[in-house]
């Protein structure tokens, strides 16, 4: 699909992946709606966007949900047919880093419902309208972490691994339609979303970061190209192929990883509590209508 002729959707749109990706997008010619949290975060990068590109208004929506309630998502996905659009870059997602037993059960929930159950939701209630498009394509930003299991980052891999396996399991399902299924793996990247504890494990192995915009570029060629799956960076490319081969014969490869590892933080007492409350909800009011420019 080329950039020219492509409507995105784009979640997570004003972190740092997400704010480099939009501009690349659109640079490449692409209509980008923005999807995120904060209308005001939102309303201000739209316009930036159309003031430092010189683009027509019209090119660059934007609309507010929360993506961690799932009364959320069909709204947003009505909004986005209503709009025409015929690609969603799935890039909202939240960190998580530490040893499994400093995790609680909420925290872990809340990283497995953002960086996976959302984005299959989400896609799911795209799909009825992506079928009808001539050529549409549904791209998830996962992680080299899907695909390269790394001490530190258990509970993170495990909604990428998934992430990764849904995208595949769907490429094949949708493969006699015009929808292609897009997954982009990223190493490490120099953005917020890394805490300080990451920034000093990065440090203490040595590991290799991108720019958020390497990885926006990234992204343009693999929705243009329509290739399946894209990892970023050496070795880790690599390191990729040889898990997928034999994982078990990389398992000795990363001592100076897990002994960079913080201390063990006791969490809370485990309770399902959180899980116990997680029943759909509709959207808020103010996020059922992207503004004017």
């Amino acid at each position: 699909m080329k950039a020219v002729d492509s409507r995105v959707l784009l979640t997570g749109a004003s972190g740092g992946i997400g704010s480099a990706a939009a501009r690349r997008l659109i640079q490449a010619g692409a209509s980008v709606m923005l999807a995120g949290r904060s209308p005001a975060r939102l309303a201000a990068q739209a316009r930036a966007l159309v003031r430092e590109l010189g683009v027509e208004r019209h090119r660059v929506e934007w609309y507010a949900a929360d993506l961690t309630r799932v009364g959320s998502l069909d709204p947003l996905a009505q909004v986005a047919a209503q709009w025409q659009c015929n690609a969603v870059v799935h890039g909202a997602g939240t960190p998580a880093f530490g040893r499994l037993e400093s995790f609680d059960a909420g925290a872990v929930a809340q990283v497995l419902q953002l960086n996976l159950f959302t984005p299959m939701l989400l896609t799911q209630a795209l799909l009825p309208h992506l079928r009808q498009q001539k050529q549409a394509s549904v791209l998830f930003v996962g992680s080299v972490l899907g695909r390269l299991g790394l001490p530190g980052f258990s509970v993170y891999s495990a909604g990428k691994f998934g992430l990764r396996g849904f995208a595949e399991s769907l490429r094949r399902e949708l493969a006699d339609t015009s929808v292609k299924v897009q997954y982009l793996g990223p190493r490490s990247t120099k953005t917020e979303f890394n805490s300080e504890a990451v920034e000093r494990y990065n440090q203490a192995t040595k590991t290799a970061m991108d720019d958020a915009d390497t990885v926006a570029q990234a992204l343009v060629q693999l929705l243009e190209r329509g290739t399946a799956e894209r990892f970023l960076g050496f070795p880790e490319k690599l390191a990729v192929r040889l898990n997928g081969m034999a994982p078990a014969l990389l398992d000795g490869a990363f001592a100076a990883h897990r002994n960079s590892l913080p201390s063990v933080q006791p969490p809370a007492p485990l309770t399902l509590e959180h899980f116990e409350s997680q029943r759909p909800e509709s959207a808020d009011a103010h996020s059922l209508q992207a503004p004017q420019l």
